[in-house]
């Protein structure tokens, strides 16, 4: 699941955030890569194959790291100095499985009804390399435009905002301007501003962000929703986009 070179950099990120529980040390290697194997294929953690260790132990390492920040702290170490020249936002919905959507527990979950059913949204910025660098998780029914502040907030020395018609409303304008960017965002049909003066050429480039809503829909485990509180799903969301990262 990671090559020595991919590891070398992982490595001293997962060292520092503690992942491994101090009474119980296997090769820490072995143990993300379980994690990284259950995300790949989206398999229960039960049936995780025996050569990755006794699959609770992964899952309670992986578990108690969630529950820390741990997995979220390693992705925001690995993407530190982005390019903001541009800044995309987007967001997507994912299917919530019947395991992830029984009896409500007291945790904060990230599954809503849309028109889709039970989903959760996953709301991502990408720069202008092309790099995942920040996201959020909401449920199913929360819509861009009530989203974009938080992710805006997140990334405050952006000098352009590319999104689609989707995020097109006053609030988000407003909050856009305000914070001193350039919002890149085509009009709805019928509005009497129109799109005289749009940026099409720099649009064209907002496939940068579809390029990673693809990308992490290889994770079976982050394509559909397996898994019921909001910071395991997030955690898996940081996971994925760690190896995206490391692959470009």
């Amino acid at each position: 699941m990671l090559s020595d070179e991919h590891w070398l950099k992982l490595q001293p990120m997962f060292k520092q955030v503690r992942i491994n529980n101090k009474n119980n040390k296997p090769n820490l290697k072995i143990s993300v890569e379980g994690m990284l194997y259950r995300i790949r294929t989206g398999i229960p953690w039960r049936d995780l194959p025996s050569k990755f260790g006794k699959w609770n132990t992964v899952f309670q390492k992986f578990n108690d790291g969630s529950a820390k920040g741990k997995e979220l702290k390693v992705f925001n170490a690995l993407v530190q100095d982005p390019d903001l020249e541009w800044m995309f936002i987007e967001g997507f919905y994912t299917k919530a499985h019947q395991h992830s959507s029984g009896a409500a527990t007291k945790n904060p979950e990230s599954i809503g009804k849309s028109r889709a059913g039970l989903t959760s949204k996953i709301h991502r910025v990408v720069d202008a390399m092309g790099f995942p660098i920040d996201f959020n998780i909401t449920g199913g029914e929360v819509n861009n435009c009530t989203a974009a502040p938080d992710l805006l907030d997140q990334r405050p020395e952006a000098e352009n905002v590319i999104a689609d018609k989707g995020y097109d409303s006053k609030k988000v304008r407003r909050k856009i301007t305000e914070g001193g960017f350039n919002p890149i965002i085509p009009r709805r049909k019928g509005s009497k501003t129109g799109n005289k003066d749009m940026d099409w050429v720099l649009y064209k480039y907002r496939y940068l962000v579809e390029n990673i809503f693809a990308r992490i829909k290889h994770f079976r485990a982050v394509a559909t929703g397996y898994d019921k509180l909001k910071r395991n799903y997030a955690s898996i969301v940081a996971m994925a986009s760690c190896i995206i990262c490391l692959s470009m």
